[in-house]
């Protein structure tokens, strides 16, 4: 995510999207528009979301920085770029749960579980983890998920009783509708809300995400279950398509 530090979004307490560099899709620089990468045969290569972290070198904008405590292990730190951070936040800073509350978390995947991880961190006192693979609960547990509903195996129930947030994380396949009712969103007093890098600013709220860890409040290594080199990268790959892995971090440094 761009942090600027310029423009209204960024000077606000109540954005983390940046206007002057907005997060988009976009094989190339954020300011130029350009890349900074070529083969050996010296064709132009896009980077991916401004980072391009498949390599051993990269070249990114100066408002995708953060600096970090050097005392930290990037093993651990590279985390906090995306996923923790999305998880975390999405009920730390975007649905502010509250001490005692109760969250449900609409699959435990790794972002799932790691929204069970802010979750816990807020205090809250009933977790529900949803999801249609029962094991899912086991690995839950771990991370502070009380109850489990097997989605592909219960009633279908409508959580309708009002008061509560929908934060929506992920994007379903292209072309899909959300459709409500606005008369029930009045009446409920529903609220639907979207949550990017879980609402946190890079520069200010990452060393403070990192130091909760510091203090062993926050759960970083229980995310990271392989480990490998950066010439086992297709491997890496192989573990996440079979769903073998919840993180796996990869040493960017050829051997």
């Amino acid at each position: 995510m761009s942090d600027c530090g310029e423009c209204a979004d960024c000077k606000s307490k109540k954005s983390n999207l940046c206007s002057k560099l907005p997060f988009r899709v976009f094989p190339r620089m954020p300011r130029y528009e350009t890349s900074r990468f070529k083969d050996l045969n010296g064709e132009v290569l896009y980077p991916f979301l401004f980072v391009s972290s498949f390599i051993e070198y990269t070249v990114v904008d100066v408002a995708h920085v953060t600096k970090i405590d050097p005392a930290i292990a990037p093993n651990r730190a590279c985390l906090i770029g995306c996923g923790v951070s999305t998880g975390v936040g999405a009920a730390w800073r975007t649905a502010s749960v509250e001490a005692g509350s109760t969250v449900a978390i609409f699959g435990l995947g790794l972002i799932g579980l790691e929204v069970v991880e802010g979750a816990r961190l807020c205090g809250a006192a009933r977790i529900i983890g949803v999801d249609k693979n029962p094991d899912k609960f086991e690995i839950g547990k771990k991370f502070g998920v009380t109850d489990f509903v097997n989605a592909g195996n219960c009633d279908n129930k409508a959580l309708s009783q009002g008061w509560g947030k929908t934060v929506v994380l992920g994007v379903d396949r292209p072309g899909l509708q959300l459709t409500f009712s606005s008369f029930d969103v009045l009446h409920s007093r529903k609220s639907i809300m979207g949550s990017l890098f879980g609402g946190f600013k890079a520069r200010s709220d990452i060393p403070i995400l990192l130091r909760h860890y510091v203090d062993k409040e926050l759960q970083l290594d229980e995310f990271v279950s392989h480990e490998v080199d950066f010439e086992d990268i297709n491997k890496a790959f192989e573990l996440l398509i079979e769903g073998k892995c919840l993180r796996c971090v990869m040493d960017g440094q050829m051997s």
